[in-house]
């Protein structure tokens, strides 16, 4: 996922400051013939600038002025082109701030994203767009705990209207099947994608042993030498056979002995008894 930040703070949406506790993710797309998303923020050097003035971050009281109607959408998060033509996802809204994306109770539940359309016809694109927002959709179900198969939970828009907790709107069943996807295979790869991630490389199972193995060995290095120990150690220090500490006996009595020092205590052994 390729996630950066620009809230929409001027938005009369972001003003009202209502938040919800969410309980789903709701999928939209823009609807519009225009992949980029510059174009529903300011915007900033990575994402590319607005220069037409009609992105939503403004007030109802702007976009009133300017349009004759009120701005009365906003959603969470917008997928689409960054200036370099990569795709990436830019937060609109605190994830737990109520949003104005689908005119019902849907509200009040869902976490909600657009995905900035093309003309449909682009497979690349939606390749590039359809994986962001399953990358995108699994960060926030593992965010908040969210069960991705569980019914209602990830839905679309249409599927919203269907249930009742969303206005009419055709997105995204008009899109996703034109490229053989359907909102079950994007549960299905959503739900994949948090597995996925909850699987641990070799490499790291290999770092855990080693971290694991690590703290024993220096729980096992704080030890002192054990009762039975102190009398030979002590006449292995009087013999010359090991080095005494600033206390009289060996650092680190019960730690594992590497080959070099038992290299260094067999060559003092061998020279004692040619001695």
């Amino acid at each position: 996922m390729n996630l950066r930040t620009c809230l929409l703070t001027a938005n009369s949406c972001y003003k009202s400051g209502k938040t919800i506790v969410p309980r789903g993710v709701m999928v939209h797309s823009t609807g519009a013939n225009n992949p980029k998303a510059s174009r529903y923020v300011p915007g900033d050097a990575v994402i590319g600038y607005n220069t037409g003035g009609n992105h939503w971050n403004q007030s109802n009281e702007q976009w009133l002025e300017k349009y004759g109607t009120k701005l009365s959408k906003c959603v969470h998060a917008l997928i689409g082109k960054f200036a370099d033509g990569s795709v990436g996802t830019v937060k609109t809204l605190p994830w737990t701030m109520r949003g104005w994306h689908c005119a019902s109770s849907g509200n009040d539940t869902h976490i909600a994203f657009e995905i900035g359309e093309d003309g449909l016809t682009d497979p690349a694109y939606f390749a590039a767009v359809y994986q962001e927002a399953v990358e995108l959709t699994a960060y926030l179900c593992k965010t908040y705990g969210l069960d991705p198969l569980a019914d209602g939970v990830v839905i679309c828009h249409q599927e919203g209207y269907q249930r009742g907790i969303a206005s009419n709107h055709g997105d995204v069943l008009h899109w996703f099947p034109k490229f053989g996807k359907s909102m079950d295979d994007f549960r299905a790869a959503v739900a994949a994608e948090i597995e996925g991630d909850n699987m641990l490389t070799e490499a790291q199972i290999r770092a855990i042993v080693r971290d694991e193995v690590a703290a024993v060995e220096a729980e096992r290095a704080k030890l002192p030498a054990s009762d039975w120990a102190k009398p030979h150690i002590q006449e292995a220090i009087g013999r010359g056979l090991m080095e005494k500490n600033t206390a009289g006996t060996i650092d680190r009595p019960q730690a594992g002995t590497t080959r070099q020092e038992l290299a260094t205590v067999a060559n003092a052994i061998y020279e004692a008894v040619k001695g």
